[in-house]
């Protein structure tokens, strides 16, 4: 029997990378998103490639009624979900905190935490009921440091650094594994999230060096997943190599 992984914020970057590793790999997937037209072109694409089965939701992880809605009336065929990737996660202005805007401090810390909490939360009981599964939080550099203009998404990734220690204690008597992904630099849709579809800005985020690719976020996922039932991957931090820190890089001239 197929393993069932559910991803969030699969439309796009990691989310979706992830989607397509796992898929080559033979999990069965419950995929999630806003963007209802691309999980149903990435549904066909991998159930296509791969001959898995592909359960497309599209709801707002923000909304707990819509995420119970999705989550807590699953069929019956799709409730035993082996794998949790919290991925939904954006970052929302580049502003210090005297001129931050309350809508972004909203959108980040509605999305990178109170989501991975709705979901879970609706998740995890089944893991608990079986004694079985793994949660993987994605997390960021910014979760382990604090630079600049970063403030409010950093504090949201320091809080999901956080959720992901104490999950690891509550869920230890139950077998179940959490692993926390910190990714560096990636060339993904985050910047021009960040920027609000400033194309230029966005681009000379990685003016002179080389990001990391979301492929390879998705295979230190996979990593952390194919693991030895015994072995839990814990901790993971993925940087460029032209990255040693939050705010520290090399940049070729």
């Amino acid at each position: 029997m197929r393993k069932i992984a559910l991803i969030t914020g699969a439309t796009a970057g990691f989310g979706k990378a992830i989607a397509e590793r796992l898929a080559k790999e033979g999990f069965n997937l419950i995929i999630t998103g806003r963007r209802a037209e691309r999980l149903d072109e990435l549904k066909n694409q991998l159930e296509k490639d791969n001959g898995i089965s592909v359960l497309p939701l599209s709801f707002d992880v923000r909304c707990y009624e819509e995420v119970e809605k999705n989550l807590g009336h699953l069929p019956s065929e799709w409730k035993n979900i082996d794998i949790l990737i919290n991925n939904a996660g954006l970052a929302v202005g580049l502003n210090p905190i005297h001129k931050g805007e309350i809508d972004d401090w909203e959108r980040m810390i509605d999305t990178n935490i109170k989501g991975l909490l709705y979901v879970t939360r609706l998740v995890s009981p089944v893991m608990v009921e079986r004694k079985s599964g793994h949660i993987i939080n994605i997390g960021s550099i910014a979760g382990r440091e604090v630079y600049p203009n970063g403030n409010v998404y950093c504090a949201t990734k320091h809080a999901v650094a956080a959720l992901s220690q104490a999950m690891r204690i509550d869920m230890l008597q139950y077998g179940i594994k959490t692993t926390l992904v910190a990714p560096g630099f990636a060339e993904t849709e985050f910047s021009l999230v960040r920027f609000k579809g400033d194309h230029d800005r966005a681009d000379r985020v990685y003016d002179g060096m080389t990001p990391l690719t979301a492929e390879d976020v998705a295979d230190a996922v996979y990593f952390a997943i194919s693991a030895p039932d015994h072995v839990d991957i814990q901790d993971v931090l993925v940087m460029p190599k032209a990255q040693a820190s939050g705010s520290l890089f090399h940049r070729e001239k």
